[in-house]
């Protein structure tokens, strides 16, 4: 029937990995946001919950507050910067919450935490676009079999989303490119 998306198989340990990995890429921004906001840990709590659940924890509400906490947390900073880090944390608690159909909006939640912290690493370089390919390329090492894995799964990722859908689509293809072994 038209309009059908058929459904991806994915495990916990899928959606753990993917929300490990997402939360690797934006910790390393969050130090961006904290600079700009010192006194808002959402962004902070946002990744610990994803961690938590990449290391065995449940997916819940705790998860969920995060995220939508974190994205707040971007829409009051006062840089453009400190925004990306912040939907960087957001991100990657979202992404416990990768769904499995075979959509290329899904790509999103896989790469969206390593792509908004490019974008962040860029604006904070005086929006340098080497330094995101740079970010991109240590992203891609951070990448297990498992998530590389999980992402060739789904349709290559969407186009549009402005600077940050275009780093999405660069690690994409990066990472597609990738042949991995456990």
């Amino acid at each position: 029937m038209t309009g059908e998306v058929s459904e991806i198989a994915l495990s916990k340990q899928d959606l753990r990995e993917v929300t490990a990995f997402a939360a690797a890429c934006a910790e390393v921004v969050l130090e961006v946001f904290e600079g700009d906001q010192p006194d808002d840990l959402r962004p902070r709590d946002a990744i610990g919950a994803a961690w938590e659940f990449a290391r065995g924890g449940e997916r819940g509400k705790a998860l969920r507050d995060g995220a939508w906490a974190a994205l707040k947390a971007a829409k009051s900073a006062d840089t453009a910067a400190a925004r990306e880090a912040a939907r960087a944390a957001m991100s990657a608690a979202g992404a416990a919450y990768l769904h499995p159909l075979a959509k290329a909006t899904q790509v999103k939640h896989i790469l969206g935490a390593g792509a908004h912290a490019a974008r962040a690493a860029e604006l904070v370089a005086d929006d340098d676009r080497s330094v995101g390919a740079e970010h991109l390329e240590q992203t891609v090492h951070r990448a297990t079999p498992v998530v590389v894995d999980v992402l060739k799964r789904f349709p290559t990722a969407p186009s549009g989303g402005g600077r940050v859908g275009e780093l999405i689509r660069m690690l994409d293809a990066d990472l597609r490119s990738l042949t991995l072994s456990e």
